[in-house]
């Protein structure tokens, strides 16, 4: 099978995906979140956010 095919099929068929349910949106959200946590509660925010103003910093020259 042609995969332009299969995607069109996969799009616009019967069997096309209609979008995320909201189950889906919610464990995304509870992923987030656990991510924002454990970053948290390890205090790497202060190193996280220090690193990108460092990259920053490079590539703006100052």
């Amino acid at each position: 099978m042609d995969w332009t095919i299969a995607v069109t099929s996969r799009v616009r068929g019967k069997s096309r995906d209609a979008g995320a349910g909201f189950v889906e949106y919610a464990g995304l959200m509870i992923l987030i979140a656990g991510i924002f946590v454990l970053i948290d509660g390890l205090g790497l925010d202060g190193q996280i956010s220090g690193a990108i103003q460092d990259a920053v910093s490079d590539v703006v020259g100052g």
